[in-house]
């Protein structure tokens, strides 16, 4: 994410963490968007450049007006509802313009915001916010390919920043024809790496893992070698029981990613989730808790080492405060945004955030598009890991 303005100032005081103004932004990946989408919340006010046809001028004389031209003009709207839309990459911004041309003011409009589309967006910015956008901003995307495969059958996904997104499938009959040594076999792994090349200069990939159970994946390995060696020194071969979501999570927990990208937040999130749920399993309770309350609990007597909120829950934002108006600096009417003073779901998170901040707590955000993000939400999509046990 490319930071192009940011103009923000403590409008609530008294360290609220809540700041309100303008940050402009040029998505630089598919990620970014991802990011975005939970940056922009109905009620903000996004503005980007958009086409018109401006008709030319006209004469009482002439049948019809002159040829129109496209223009880029600066539109303005009001958010209504933002969607994420992962395959065709892109963001979708629909809400009601505000500035723009007089004869359009008050009309729906909807931003398609791609890679590399310049917008700005004036809100109330909360903690969350700016740390998500700290995030993007800093994150280096190197996509990485993961093949997992076994006899007649290969499933490869790239990985992102909010899960593995399945490239291609490819399933062949596993029957006694498809011996490593045989005529079938080849033709299979020879089908699986054309595929694997127009994936990999596609995507702009700079690393691949090939995973699987037994001997197929060194086996296609050789192959690969053989038909393309330019992905030799960009290969690493993973030992995994199974192939398609199950062999991925596997390899993010094997820690295979990591080797390749540090800080790969996939891989993070696997783990603090596979360490999670087993401090939840122990008999007399272990080091982590779950849930808005029993957070709530432990954030009460500092021992929150790391607190883990998916991103699903931060979007509860706004709940209790929606029916209120107002009117912020520059004429802009309130909106559903995180309850004040406890009032609602959002503000108790927005509470305990700053809460783990200041008492020097880890914050990760978790993404639901993946497993571990889904799990957490099923936990009420809040939990921490301890420091020491409150009770």
């Amino acid at each position: 994410m490319k930071l192009l303005k940011r103009r923000l100032r403590d409008t609530r005081g008294g360290g609220s963490g809540v700041k309100t103004g303008e940050v402009a932004v040029i998505p630089e990946s598919v990620d970014d968007l991802w990011h975005l989408k939970h940056i922009v919340e109905p009620g903000d006010l996004v503005y980007s450049l958009t086409s018109r046809r401006l008709e030319g001028a006209t004469d009482k004389l002439k049948l019809r007006p002159d040829k129109t031209e496209k223009r880029w003009i600066r539109l303005g709207i009001r958010v209504k509802n933002v969607e994420f839309h992962k395959f065709s990459h892109r963001l979708r911004i629909k809400g009601v313009i505000e500035t723009g041309l007089e004869t359009e003011v008050g009309s729906y409009h909807t931003f398609n915001i791609e890679p590399y589309t310049e917008l700005s967006i004036v809100k109330e910015w909360r903690s969350h916010h700016l740390k998500r956008l700290r995030e993007a901003e800093r994150t280096i995307n190197t996509p990485i390919i993961v093949l997992t495969i076994e006899a007649g059958e290969a499933i490869a996904g790239i990985i992102r920043q909010y899960g593995v997104d399945e490239l291609f499938s490819i399933r062949w009959s596993s029957g006694k024809g498809m011996r490593g040594d045989d005529t079938a076999m080849t033709a299979f792994f020879d089908d699986v790496l054309r595929q694997l090349q127009h994936a990999y200069r596609a995507h702009g990939a700079e690393a691949l893992i090939i995973a699987g159970p037994g001997f197929i994946k060194s086996n296609f390995y050789s192959r690969l070698v053989e038909k393309a060696p330019e992905l030799r020194e960009r290969a690493l071969i993973e030992q995994t029981s199974s192939i398609g979501i199950p062999g991925f999570i596997e390899v993010l927990k094997r820690g295979a990613v990591e080797r390749l990208r540090e800080a790969e937040r996939l891989t993070m999130e696997v783990k603090l989730m596979e360490r999670l749920m087993a401090e939840i399993s122990k008999e007399e309770g272990g080091m982590a808790v779950y849930g808005e309350e029993e957070v709530r609990r432990a954030l009460q007597f500092g021992a929150i080492e790391t607190l883990m909120v998916s991103d699903d829950k931060l979007m509860t934002c706004g709940e209790g405060e929606g029916e209120r108006e107002g009117v912020r600096e520059g004429g802009d009417k309130g909106k559903g945004g995180e309850a004040v003073g406890g009032e609602g779901i959002g503000g108790d998170v927005e509470e305990i955030l700053r809460g783990v901040e200041k008492t020097g707590g880890r914050i990760v955000i978790f993404s639901t598009e993946f497993e571990p993000g889904k799990r957490l939400n099923a936990l009420g999509g809040i939990a921490a890991l301890l420091r020491f046990k409150h009770y």
